[in-house]
């Protein structure tokens, strides 16, 4: 009973692992949509978490596009910065190292809505 044996396919080179959000970067995520919702400009997400990025997407209905796409790619931590939001059409809105400041852009969108 000595003896531990690791599970295969587990560790964070090239041929394992999988990309996703920690509990503090997803309660972040969720507190945004959850006022989004309040808001009544979201009414859905998914979530896709594979080995080079893990994505949020946020939805006004449930068969559209995703209006905001938050994507965590930490392969490209030290060039551009792994935390990007995407647009509707495909477009990166921002790039940055935290996910704060990413978020921004959707935080001021929300402002607008309340104030509204």
């Amino acid at each position: 009973m000595t003896n531990v044996t690791p599970f295969p396919n587990q560790g964070s080179g090239p041929g394992g692992g999988q990309v996703g959000f920690d509990r503090l970067e997803l309660q972040r995520i969720m507190d945004l949509y959850g006022r989004m919702v309040s808001a009544g400009h979201w009414r859905d997400y998914a979530m896709d978490m594979g080995r080079e990025a893990a994505i949020f997407s946020a939805f006004r209905r449930t068969a559209e596009r995703p209006e905001y796409r938050i994507e965590k790619r930490p392969a490209l931590r030290h060039r551009q910065g792994m935390w990007a939001l995407v647009g509707e059409s495909g477009q990166i809105l921002k790039r940055g190292q935290e996910l704060q400041g990413v978020l921004a852009p959707v935080e001021r969108k929300l402002l607008r809505i309340v104030e509204d």
